[in-house]
This record gives C-alpha cells, structure tokens and sequence, in this order.
C-alpha cells in the first residue's frame, strides 16, 4: 500500500523509473539461452527428458564402441535454435522501441545502425552456409563418429554452471589467438578467411556468421574442438554452453548498446556489441570475443569511449 500510495503521489519519478527500467527487461535474453536445457533438467519441469522419452534414446555405454544415439544431437541443434529465435524476438522489441516507449535504443555508432528490413535480417542470418549450416555439420560428425570425449555422451545431472563459464572462457581465449593469427599471418591467408566479415564495419545483429568457410573452420570450430578436449561435461552443460556461445556471438554484434554493457559487462570485461564494434571500425583492437580479458592481457584492447563522440556515441 505504502508503494501504490508513493506512485499516486510522485507519478513523474515513477514514469522516470519505468522508462529507465523497462529497457532491462531484455536481459530475459540471458536465460532464454538456455531454454531447452533448462526446461529439460528442472525437477519440477514437465518437459523433463526423463518423462517425454523413453530409456533406451539416451542410455549409451560409450565403451559398447557402438553408433551413438542421435538425441543428444537433435536436442543440442534445437537448444540452440530455440535460443536463436527467443534472443530475435527480444531484439525486435528492443530495436523497435517496445521495451522503451518508443524511444530506439542508442546506437554504437554515431552514423546510427545501418537501415534493414528485420526479416530480411534473419533470412541472410540463417542462410549462410559458413554459419549455422557448417556448425551443425560439425556437431553431428564429432557426436555420431564418437569423437567427442565419453562424458558428452550423459544425459545424467544438470547443467554444470562453473564448467559452462570455464567452456566459454576457453573457447575465447583459443578464438582470440586463432582471429590474431588470421589478422597476422599474411595478406593472403587474411584475405582468403577473416576479410570477407570485415567488409562489415558498422555491422548489425544478423552479421555474425556472415564471413567464409575458412574463417569459421580456424576461428570458431578449432577453437570449440580444442575446448571439447579440455574440459570434460554432461550433454546438458554442453548444451548450455554451445547456445550461450551462439547466441552470444550474435548479440556482440548487435548495432545497439543495451543496459547492461556499461554498467556491467565493462566493468567485468565481458564482451559488448560496442566492443566488438571497435574491432569491426578499426580492425587492430579487441580481437576478444565473449571476454575482453585476452585483449587487455596482450594490450590490444581499447574501449569504445575512447572513440567518442567521433566515431562512437557517449556511454556505449
């Protein structure tokens, strides 16, 4: 009563509040991420995998040397899928004002965001063959040829968090040292793999898988192959970190800043669409992905404030 009673009485702080508040509703994002494996492995759920299928599609004696069952696969395209389309929907309300009043979030760049029809976006997103196409080509080979470490193969437990970060934390580290390498080590190696995403130097959400065969095979499936090996877990936290590393390498490239990135992600070293766009302008800086920390360790990182008011907008 005493709060209802505080809104009758102060309504201009109170719209100040929600304006200043509502835009942090898109952070559902971060748990629409793991929607699948989430809705899979609660106790309380309904959709748990051991009530919807039976035994004999997820029991599998790694060392029986016989062909794995498909489902941990199936289920592990479709987390990210689902992911995909939930992180899409919190987008287009984010960049169309439905989470502000109206009002279009801040923009990196101070060009603003390059002009697109939103399904246009997603048409080019997920028709591109170096993106999800080559991704899921590599998920079922190393899960049906049995190449992945014998853990991945258990549906026992839920998702491990702590390996789920330790996942993501590696496979940036390996991604940052292979992305320096395809700036580096020639003009023609550079050309023929990184080049063809960086003809995006203002680039959108949709943008993300948007380069070449080699750049994703070097930067992205070496990196999460390499990563498989170190760290050992349960199909439900490898489900978890490859819709979070998906997902959120499509978020860093997301034209707008969102609530968090300032406040937050900057202060942690967490990547943020302004962080990469930096890379994206200037090609030399924050080579990092979903962490800054390789890039601050190795002194090539910079913050996009340091590029405003030319190029950047304040605060992004």
């Amino acid at each position: 009563m005493a709060c209802l009673s505080f809104v009758r009485s102060n309504p201009d702080m109170a719209n100040m509040f929600t304006r200043e508040a509502l835009p942090w509703s898109s952070a559902i994002v971060w748990p629409c991420m793991l929607a699948l494996p989430l809705a899979m492995t609660l106790p309380s759920s309904p959709l748990r995998y051991d009530i919807i299928f039976p035994k004999t599609w997820y029991e599998y004696d790694f060392d029986s040397q016989e062909r794995p069952k498909p489902l941990g696969l199936c289920l592990g395209i479709t987390a990210v899928a689902i992911g995909q389309v939930l992180l899409w929907v919190v987008f287009y309300a984010y960049k169309y004002g439905h989470l502000s009043f109206g009002k279009e979030p801040t923009s990196i760049q101070t060009k603003g965001p390059r002009p697109y029809e939103f399904d246009e976006g997603i048409l080019s997103h997920i028709a591109q063959p170096e993106g999800f196409v080559l991704l899921g080509g590599y998920l079922a080979v190393t899960w049906m040829f049995r190449l992945l470490p014998a853990p991945y193969y258990s549906f026992e437990g839920g998702i491990d968090y702590g390996k789920t970060f330790l996942c993501l934390a590696i496979q940036d580290v390996l991604q940052y040292a292979m992305h320096r390498m395809e700036h580096s080590i020639s003009p023609t190696f550079y050309q023929n793999s990184h080049k063809p995403h960086h003809k995006f130097t203002n680039p959108r959400l949709f943008d993300a898988f948007n380069g070449s065969m080699a750049d994703t095979i070097i930067m992205i499936l070496i990196p999460l192959y390499a990563t498989a090996n170190l760290v050992h877990i349960n199909v439900w936290t490898y489900m978890a970190f490859g819709s979070m590393y998906a997902n959120w390498l499509t978020l860093i490239h997301a034209e707008y800043t969102f609530p968090w990135d300032d406040i937050l992600f900057h202060p942690l070293g967490f990547g943020t669409p302004a962080d990469h766009h930096v890379h994206h302008a200037f090609f030399k800086f924050n080579y990092g992905h979903l962490f800054m920390w390789s890039d601050m360790v190795c002194g090539t990182y910079r913050h996009p404030n340091m590029f405003a008011p030319k190029k950047f907008n304040k605060n992004v």
